[in-house]
């Protein structure tokens, strides 16, 4: 069994946790946040896992650590794991500066360290759909990805409402579009931004709006994102057209294929994003287990997770 060490407990630290309560491979052995609500849900969500004092102290504790912390915490965790001879398993984005994110990239890579960066997409049973369509529709032609939002953060994400909503560190770009982005490197190639604007409020809240242009292994890709743009709580689409007929993947889960008539049809298994994640979470874990002793997996590298960082940092105008 590994045993896992959380570092953050929000909402993301909370689904990977309940996700690894009952896998066959991972064992939750401790958690750190300062927060005192924090604490209080980790008791009623897994009674008996010690909230610990520090970060070191799980760290030491632990064979691979999951850092689910504000971005700009993510690199000293990181470090701190790394020099105890432990794996990491790091949110995106890999941290609140580009640059810093660059140099940690590539002394991680130069020491072999065990890293890998939590992009869901690696795992998902729809994405496998989609790949699995690819070879009957041909060469790409063309990519659009849409991600529309009532409002930000999502009410979800309240929690972390402090930092997500900024111009900083948050925004749907660096949240939401940045897995399409992850799923448009895998699928299509290298990714080249060719032009690109970005919405901001007055003061320092996230963006409201962006749009880019970009190529994928040469495909055109269209993106697009907006706050108060649609009436439901979130929507996005990645939609891809082939030289004999198009798929995409529609609200995080429904991997769709566009019939004769020209209406989209979900695979027979597909399933509700709510249903789906905790599927999706325990291939991550099984993956993770595997990191971490050593063997190779497909998560997401810390270099492509930086390639993703550095294209929306471009979306936005950094």
């Amino acid at each position: 069994m590994v045993r896992l060490g959380i570092v953050g407990f929000g909402i993301m630290g909370e689904r990977l946790l309940r996700a690894a309560l009952t896998h066959a491979e991972v064992r939750p052995v401790a958690a750190w946040d300062p927060s005192p609500a924090a604490a209080a849900r980790l008791a009623e969500v897994a009674p008996g896992l010690p909230m610990l004092a520090s970060a070191q102290a799980v760290i030491e504790a632990c064979d691979a650590l999951y850092i689910a912390s504000p971005p700009s915490s993510h690199i000293p965790h990181a470090k701190a794991a790394f020099a105890a001879g432990r794996a990491v398993f790091l949110e995106k984005p890999l941290a609140s500066d580009l640059a810093d994110a660059s140099r940690f990239v590539a002394a991680a890579e130069a020491s072999g360290a065990r890293a890998a960066v939590n992009f869901p997409m690696a795992s998902s049973p729809a994405v496998a759909q989609l790949s699995a369509w690819r070879g009957g529709i041909g060469a790409p032609r063309t990519l659009s990805i849409s991600a529309d939002f009532a409002a930000w953060p999502r009410a979800w994400q309240q929690g972390a409402a402090s930092w997500l909503s900024k111009r900083a560190d948050g925004g749907f770009t660096r949240e939401v579009l940045s897995h399409f982005l992850f799923l448009t490197r895998r699928q299509l190639g290298p990714l080249t931004l060719l032009d690109r604007d970005a919405t901001f409020p007055d003061g320092d809240g996230a963006e409201t709006a962006v749009r880019a242009t970009l190529t994928a292994g040469g495909t055109p890709v269209a993106l697009r994102g907006g706050v108060g743009t649609t009436g439901v709580e979130e929507a996005n689409e990645w939609r891809l057209a082939c030289e004999g007929g198009s798929i995409r993947l529609r609200d995080w889960s429904f991997a769709e294929k566009r019939d004769g008539d020209g209406e989209f049809r979900p695979a027979p298994d597909a399933l509700p994003n709510a249903e789906m994640r905790p599927l999706v979470l325990r291939g991550q874990l099984s993956k993770l287990a595997r990191l971490t002793r050593g063997e190779a997996v497909d998560l997401a590298t810390l270099r492509e997770a930086l390639e993703v960082q550095e294209v929306v940092e471009a979306i936005l105008g950094g």
